[in-house]
């Protein structure tokens, strides 16, 4: 069974309990040291030392991709910024939701993040949810912010739409945000192993990146348990860089000697529409049917490397519970009419050893926040504007409703072949680079940045005594969570260790 896993965001805000458990407490006690002996009023001198050059204040809620990158914008702007970041570290879903093989891109998106934030223009509040520690309509309407902007992404899981789902998450049904997040940091001091438990015979719930990064890490993790079993020890990042079937070969091994059943996503349509490279809008018949056969290409080559299998045309009708336990899902089928999915009267049971849903990640809702299904109710869908708070803007996957890294960062920005097939491990040319995928999301975040500017040229300017009021209310709150007034050297606090 699944224990609960704590979300990042609801971590302590004692600086001990930041740091890891094999840690010793010393930082901490000195970063304690140091506020105690600090008045606010020296924090705020701090802050203020590198004078803005406009009198505006703007609030960024989230201080991953989306947020760092018009949070960087703005400052670069002589706007004074407060990044309000739920997590003691900002790197969202590039640390937490990026599969750990992805570590050069990790590491390049972890400076890239860092070198913006630590603008002396930007203020950061880790360690903040919006709508639990701080009121959404009380940041907009209460602190004196000129604007606020949404970039808290989407971090919750689309649910799964039948009858008895609820009763049995963890046992037997999981979720991908959550498991893709402990898989993570297993590796690190802390990490608890039996969270969950990567078994053989998984079935994936979705059709996207995020799914077949679902399955292969329950393919390489199957796959490493059964050679350790043979005394073979491969880590799993040589396992995913160089694929199961060769690692396998060096051994004289093949996949059918090792007895896995393997892990199968099943997808509502054809392998042809699975979404990982996008067709272009206006694409002609001739280009949408290249696009299309790519995709096939692109999910024969994941097969061949990593093992996994995917059903297509199915889509899970209910639940098989047994004693209390997920024991499979009864599938239906489905057939492609046009852009329609529509579904027949014929189905299949199909039993398994757990299930793992990767249907879709969706934003956290925020409370005072109207919702629209599962997303916000934006009056307008390319700024993220809200009825009711005229200065919030939006930016990022919170308005796309999608929770991968490349939905974050492209926007508008078309994705290559070459740049998803590095993404998924399948590229064959020794010189390509995971690092190539991750070109900043300039175009959107400027857009965001620059409707922001606009705005504030025709609102009046806050007094200075009204910006003051508002950086002490931030120092105030970095205070509470023991912030160390310096964002170096409080990444370097809260950096995970390892195991």
């Amino acid at each position: 069974m699944r224990k609960t896993l704590p979300r990042s965001s609801s971590q302590s805000i004692s600086a001990c309990n930041l740091i890891s458990s094999s840690v010793k407490c010393n930082a901490a006690n000195d970063t304690r040291d140091w506020l105690s002996q600090s008045s606010e009023a020296d924090i705020i001198a701090n802050m203020t030392s590198e004078a803005a050059t406009r009198p505006h204040c703007v609030a960024v809620i989230g201080g991953a991709v989306s947020g760092a990158e018009v949070a960087g914008r703005l400052a670069n702007k002589g706007i004074s910024v407060a990044v309000f970041e739920q997590n003691p570290r900002p790197f969202g879903k590039i640390e937490d939701g990026l599969p750990r093989w992805h570590h050069k891109l990790r590491e390049k998106e972890y400076r890239a993040i860092g070198a913006k934030l630590s603008h002396p223009n930007i203020f950061y509040v880790p360690n903040t949810e919006v709508g639990r520690d701080v009121g959404f309509a009380e940041l907009c309407n209460d602190w004196g912010f000129s604007s606020v902007i949404l970039a808290n992404g989407a971090w919750r899981d689309r649910p799964v739409q039948l009858d008895g789902a609820e009763d049995v998450e963890g046992k037997g049904l999981t979720y991908q945000n959550p498991f893709v997040t402990w898989w993570n940091h297993l590796d690190e001091a802390g990490a608890d192993p039996s969270l969950f438990d990567v078994k053989d015979d998984t079935l994936v719930l979705g059709g996207g990146l995020a799914s077949i990064d679902v399955a292969k890490i329950v393919m390489l993790e199957t796959t490493r348990a059964k050679l350790l079993e043979r005394g073979i020890d491969v880590d799993v990042i040589t396992l995913e860089v160089k694929g199961i079937p060769k690692i396998l070969e060096g051994h004289g091994l093949t996949v059918g000697d090792l007895g896995l059943k393997g892990c199968t996503i099943f997808y509502r349509r054809r392998v042809e529409d699975m979404p990982v490279v996008t067709i272009p809008d206006g694409a002609t018949p001739e280009r949408e049917a290249k696009v299309r056969a790519s995709r096939q290409t692109l999910i024969d080559k994941a097969i061949r490397k990593y093992g996994f299998e995917i059903q297509e045309l199915a889509v899970a009708d209910s639940l098989i519970i047994e004693d209390g336990q997920l024991a499979g899902l009864v599938f239906r089928r489905t057939k492609v009419e046009g852009n329609r999915v529509v579904s027949t009267d014929e189905t299949f049971e199909r039993r398994g050893a757990a299930v793992i849903s990767s249907i879709g990640s969706i934003p956290q809702p925020i409370p005072e926040i109207k919702m629209n299904g599962e997303l916000y109710d934006f009056a307008d869908w390319d700024t993220g504007r809200l009825n009711g708070y005229p200065t919030v803007f939006s930016v990022g996957n919170v308005v796309t409703g999608k929770g991968n890294i490349v939905a974050s960062r492209k926007h508008a920005e078309r994705v290559t072949t070459a740049a998803i097939e590095i993404f998924l491990g399948v590229n064959e040319n020794p010189e390509a680079s995971r690092e190539d995928l991750a070109s900043p999301a300039a175009a959107q975040a400027e857009q965001i940045a620059n409707d922001v500017v606009a705005q504030l040229t025709v609102r009046p300017e806050p007094s200075e005594s009204a910006r003051k009021a508002t950086l002490e209310r931030v120092a105030a709150r970095q205070r509470e969570v023991n912030y160390t007034n310096d964002f170096n050297a409080w990444l370097e606090l809260v950096a995970p260790k390892p195991a």
